[in-house]
Order: structure tokens, then sequence, then C-alpha cells
């Protein structure tokens, strides 16, 4: 075995908007760059399925278990520059990320377990403080989505 091998991330990620139906939206700060809040956010791992990567992620990075809520593919698809200074986790020449949007929506502001080495604070907001305060235009973008995906869901829509 090659120790000196190393192991990129896939540029194949999910976003997964945790709300509640009264449009509260959880955000995440970012260990590694102080500041900037997020949604659930993380790369796939291996061949598994994008629906286990978000589940995966969720459970990682707040303790919540999505199947108990129910996890919803919002079937959009975003795809973006890697930051430069989040490129050395990729494999060289890599520089764009597709990204894959899913949402989770609970009954009300649940508790989080943050991944300490991951987040350091989390945050319940109003949708559009939330979408505000997102560093990612991709984040603020779903979570801006969410008042129009929650009129479609409740006429019978997804």
């Amino acid at each position: 075995m090659d120790l000196t091998a190393r192991t990129y991330k896939t540029p194949i990620s999910v976003l997964v908007v945790v709300y509640t139906p009264e449009l509260d939206v959880l955000l995440l700060e970012r260990a590694d760059r102080r500041g900037f809040w997020q949604s659930v956010t993380g790369s796939r791992n291996g061949d598994e399925s994008l629906e286990h990567t978000a589940l995966r992620e969720l459970a990682e990075e707040t303790g919540i278990d999505g199947a108990k809520y129910g996890l919803s593919d919002w079937e959009t698809r975003n795809s973006y520059e890697i930051y430069p200074h989040w490129r050395h986790r990729y494999a060289p020449g890599v520089t764009h990320n597709t990204e894959h949007v899913f949402g989770v929506l609970v009954p009300q502001r649940v508790p989080i377990t943050l991944a300490p080495r991951e987040h350091l604070a989390h945050v319940w907001l109003p949708w559009r403080d939330a979408a505000d305060r997102a560093f990612s235009w991709t984040n603020a973008e779903a979570i801006r989505q969410l008042p129009q995906r929650i009129a479609v869901g409740s006429a019978g829509g997804t």
C-alpha cells in the first residue's frame, strides 16, 4: 500500500436545507472559515447514492436523522467554481463541483449536535435572514426558493 497516495474529494456534493413549517432555516458556521455560514453540505463518498450522501452528511454535521423527517430531492443541480482556498482537497486540475440540493422539513427547531471539526456554531433564522447570511450563492438561492416550495407542496405538488 502506498502511504503517500492522497485521497481527494469527489467534485460531486449535496446541499441539504433544513427548515421548519414557519420557514426558519438552520445554518452552520464553518470551523475552517469563521463567519462562513451554510446549510449542511458534503461530498459524495465513492459510488454512494446522492440520497445516502445527504442523509450521512446531515447526521454527521447536525445529529438529525433525515430518514425520520423525510429527505426531499429538490431536483436542482448547481455547477460552480470551487473556491481557490479549497481546491487542494480535489485532484489536480479539478476546478468545478456539481451540487445536488435536498431539503428536510422538521416540525420545529430541533436540537443540533455539531461536528466540532467542521462547525463552530449553529443558528435558526427566518428564511430571508438565512439567505442573506449564507456565504454561498447556491445556498442562498435554495433558501430563497422555500416559500414557493411550501406553496407548491401544500397545493398537492412536491
